[in-house]
């Protein structure tokens, strides 16, 4: 019925909640300790390439016949579909891999509050909250589609308005002390290049809604507008946390706890800011989760249709999200979580969303000159992801090199399950063969 689909409203709330996850909290430290002040001009260049891309994610989803988001326009458009199929692995690969950092940062947050001991009956409480939490959104996402759409406005409600309101506040604060400053002269450098290719990851999430078009009122409508809306939105929100954190913290702070440099800055800013900073960072992660368990579901559900997955991972037949799909994917994600750092995986999700893009973009410059696409456009999207791709390794070479190595282990881990998988009638037969001889 279509009083149960999603409207607008919903799908910016879901690509907003994608985005503006946890990786916000990690990503800007980050990204200050390279660009200093210019930092909101990183996050404006990685936006840039992010709407060229949604520009072509649009553009191809309106020729294409087949709906269905990335694996389902590779497809389509270059007719190969094992290559799709790989693709489509490694995205969802990326997707669990994100909630298991989003569901890390969840639990992380809690634990500075200070409510909880640091073990219970011999348990440690940080890994027991993140898979508590992914467990609640998965019996949300049981509800079904009107259910994880309202939770999703009312988690992205709360958490951009705290984001806007520090921003705005924080920004008069800083300008009536002389503090803002725009970083004009890193801003002339190639360092916010650099640092755009790691805040990137602040811009995945948008393409989820491109899964989930048989749960949207008007999809190729609706999801082009809530795209354009929510990724300009992200950009401002993201300039206004940019200007006002860079203007109200010390640099060296940033520098010693680039993870806590937002909610450091709001201490002077408002009464609690650090607490209620910090809540926002619950939101923030748990809409994340929710956004991106629900678009992911729908995934793996349109890759069961396609045949790219077992059989064991549902029934794609089932009206909405298969269950046995969605706690399969909620299962693996807690596994993740449920253990230390997620550098190397996260950063391989950061890579491989990079990819998809630049390769989006790609397929619709191709076909520039027999549509409406503005060549330029995709263009733009096509070399700013390929040179993020390159900056992004080039960081992690010289700047995380246990994380660079797990990257490939992960990276070569990942490719040799897809050709054992969809080269899995050609090795039968070779092995067959062997035997008969």
């Amino acid at each position: 019925m279509a009083s149960e689909k999603l409207g607008l409203k919903e799908c910016v709330s879901i690509a907003l909640g994608g985005m503006i996850g946890g990786g916000i909290f990690a990503v800007l430290g980050v990204v200050a300790q390279i660009v200093h002040a210019a930092t909101w001009f990183a996050f404006v260049l990685a936006g840039i390439v992010a709407l060229c891309a949604g520009y072509s994610y649009n553009k191809l989803n309106q020729m294409s016949a087949n709906t269905g988001g990335s694996v389902t326009l590779i497809q389509s458009y270059t007719g190969r579909t094992k290559l799709a199929g790989m693709a489509g692995w490694t995205l969802l690969f990326g997707y669990i891999g994100s909630m298991a950092m989003y569901a890390y940062a969840f639990g992380s947050f809690t634990m500075g509050f200070e409510l909880f001991p640091n073990f219970i009956l011999g348990l440690p409480m940080r890994p027991v909250i993140s898979v508590l939490i992914i467990f609640a959104f998965l019996g949300i996402n049981l509800l079904g589609a009107q259910a994880t759409g309202s939770a999703e406005n009312l988690l992205v409600g709360v958490k951009v308005f705290i984001l806007l309101a520090f921003g705005i506040g924080g920004l008069w604060l800083g300008f009536s002390q002389g503090k803002i400053t725009f970083g004009l002269a890193e801003a002339s450098t190639f360092k916010p290049i650099m640092a755009a290719a790691i805040s990137f990851v602040a811009f995945q999430g948008w393409q989820l809604l491109f899964y989930d078009q048989e749960s949207i009122v008007d999809a190729t409508n609706t999801i082009r507008k809530a795209v354009y809306i929510a990724i300009i939105s992200a950009v401002g929100i993201y300039i206004l946390v940019a200007l006002t954190t860079l203007g109200l913290t010390p640099l060296e702070v940033i520098q010693k706890d680039p993870e806590r440099a937002l909610a450091v800055a709001a201490k002077p800013l408002i009464p609690y800011g650090f607490t209620i900073i910090s809540l926002a960072a619950l939101f923030s992660t748990g809409s994340a989760i929710n956004a991106t368990l629900f678009s992911s579901g729908y995934f793996a559900k349109r890759m069961l249709s396609n045949h790219l997955l077992p059989d064991q991972f549902g029934n794609p037949e089932t009206p909405g999200v298969p269950r046995q799909t969605l706690i399969i994917l909620s299962v693996i994600t807690a596994a993740f979580a449920s253990y230390g750092s997620l550098d190397a995986i996260t950063s391989f999700a950061s890579l491989a969303f990079i990819i998809i893009f630049g390769t989006i973009s790609y397929l619709a410059f191709r076909r520039r000159e027999n549509s409406d696409i503005w060549g330029i456009i995709p263009a733009i999207g096509m070399f700013g992801s390929a040179g993020f791709f390159v900056l992004m390794f080039w960081h992690l070479f010289n700047a995380e090199a246990e994380t660079f190595y797990s990257v490939l282990f992960i990276s070569a881990v990942v490719i040799t399950v897809e050709l054992l998988y969809f080269e899995r009638e050609v090795l039968k037969r070779k092995i067959i063969h062997m035997e008969d001889i």
